[in-house]
C-alpha cells in the first residue's frame, strides 16, 4: 500500500513510521517536511491554501490529521474544514485507487454528557466552537465522497496524552494542579494507541464503520488521575477547588464530563498497548518514547 498522511505533526509521524514498519510506503504532507523521519517520504504542504502537492497515483489510503495552529475559530475552521476540502479536492481529482480516507476528529462534537456513557450512537451535541467546526468537517467527509467508492471513516479521539504531552504532570510537579470539586469523567487515548488505530483502521479487511471512538477502555475522573500521578511522583495530593469554568475563547472546559465507550474499536480486534492511564503515564514518567517535532 501506498499511505498519504495529510498533516504529519506528531500523532501522524507516529502512525505514518507504523505503516513503514509494516512494508508500505508513506508520503507525508506538512509545512516543514525536512522534520520528517527518513521512512516517511516529505512533502511540502499547507492543507489549508489549496495549493497541494500531487497526490502519489498508487495511494490507496489517506489519513487526514490535522491541528489548528491557535484556539479560535478562524484556526479550526481553517485545519479542519478548508484543509481537510482541500485534500478531497486532491484525492477525488487525483484518481488514485483510493480505498480509504481516515479523518481524525475529537469527542468533543459530543459536548458535555454529565458523565453518561456515549458511543458511536450517541447524537452529537458540541458544547464550543472547536466540537461543532470538527463536527461540520466529520459531515464535509461523508457527503464529498459519497458515490466515490471512497470508503470515509472518522476516528474521535479523546485527549491525546504521550511523550512531550506533559499538561497534567508538570501541574502536578508545579504545584497548580486541583481536583474539581465535582466528579469529572475524563477521556484519554495515548499517543502510540491513538495512531495503532489508525493503522488498524487503514489496513483491516473488513470494511470499516464510519465512525470510530479512540479511548482507552477506562474513562477515569480527573481526580482520580492527579491524585495517581502525585502519588508515582511522590508528592503530596492536589488540593480540592471549585468547580471549573469555561476555558479560552469561550470554550467550555476540556473534554466536558462523558464516559466514551470504545467497544466498536475493540470488536474490530484493536488492543491497546496502554488500556488505562496508569500504564501511560508509567511509561512518560519512565521516558519511554518521544514526541516528533
Amino acid at each position: 500500500m501506498t499511505l498519504l498522511m495529510a498533516g504529519c505533526g506528531d500523532l501522524g509521524t507516529e502512525a505514518g513510521l507504523r505503516f513503514a514498519a509494516a512494508g508500505h510506503r508513506v508520503v507525508g504532507w506538512r509545512r516543514s517536511p525536512e522534520k520528517l523521519p527518513a521512512a516517511i517520504e516529505g512533502a511540502t504542504a499547507d492543507l489549508s491554501s489549496g495549493e497541494l502537492p500531487p497526490v502519489p497515483a498508487d495511494t490507496t489510503a489517506v489519513v487526514v490529521a490535522v491541528a489548528a495552529d491557535s484556539p479560535t475559530e478562524d484556526a479550526y475552521r481553517a485545519a479542519y474544514v478548508d484543509g481537510l476540502s482541500n485534500v478531497l479536492d486532491a484525492v477525488v481529482r487525483s484518481g488514485a485507487p483510493v480505498r480509504r480516507v481516515l479523518f481524525v476528529s475529537s469527542t468533543a462534537v459530543y459536548g458535555d454528557a454529565g458523565g453518561d456513557w456515549i458511543d458511536e450512537t450517541t447524537t452529537p451535541e458540541p458544547g464550543g466552537f472547536s466540537g461543532r467546526i470538527i463536527r461540520e468537517a466529520e459531515d464535509l467527509l461523508i457527503s464529498r465522497l459519497d458515490g466515490t467508492g471512497i470508503t470515509p471513516v472518522v476516528l474521535r479521539l479523546g485527549g491525546i496524552y504521550g511523550p512531550g504531552r506533559t499538561r497534567l504532570i508538570d501541574q502536578v510537579r508545579g504545584g497548580s494542579a486541583v481536583i474539581p470539586a465535582e466528579p469529572r469523567f475524563t477521556n484519554r487515548i495515548h499517543r502510540d494507541d491513538a495512531a495503532a488505530a489508525i493503522v488498524h483502521l487503514c489496513t483491516m479487511d473488513p470494511v470499516p464503520a464510519p465512525v470510530y471512538l479512540g479511548v482507552d477502555n477506562e474513562p477515569a475522573e480527573m481526580g482520580e488521575v492527579l491524585s495517581f500521578l502525585a502519588a508515582e511522583l511522590g508528592l503530596p495530593q492536589p488540593p480540592s477547588g471549585a468547580s471549573e469554568g469555561g476555558g479560552q475563547s469561550g470554550e467550555p472546559s476540556r473534554g466536558g464530563n462523558k464516559r466514551c465507550s470504545n467497544a466498536l474499536l475493540r470488536s474490530t480486534g484493536f488492543e491497546f498497548t496502554y488500556p488505562s492511564f496508569r500504564e501511560g503515564y508509567r511509561d512518560i514518567l519512565a521516558g519511554v518514547g518521544v514526541r516528533y517535532p
